[in-house]
């Protein structure tokens, strides 16, 4: 098992990218050809980088083992003070 503690991962950002290109543009728009398609997102992309603003990240490395602990005794250590009386 992988876990990534919420927001620590540069792949949170870009999946939240394309969930603002799929809320805004695509599930929006009426696209009649694979060409209208590609040029709404291509019309998106530029406009979205007209104003362009770097990712805010809010956690910081000190607080990652502490979430990750938190989580662990949440999901995994209900688990295991169940099988151990």
């Amino acid at each position: 098992m992988h876990f990534t503690p919420t927001y620590s991962s540069w792949l949170n950002q870009v999946e939240r990218w394309f969930a603002l290109l799929t809320d805004q543009q695509l599930r929006r728009g009426v696209h009649t050809s694979i060409y209208a398609l590609e040029k709404d997102i291509r019309d998106w992309i530029t406009t979205w980088n007209q104003d362009a603003k770097p990712s805010a990240w809010t956690t910081t490395a000190d607080d990652i083992p502490e979430r990750l602990a938190s989580y662990l005794h949440s999901t995994l250590g209900a688990r295991c003070l169940s099988a151990h009386p």
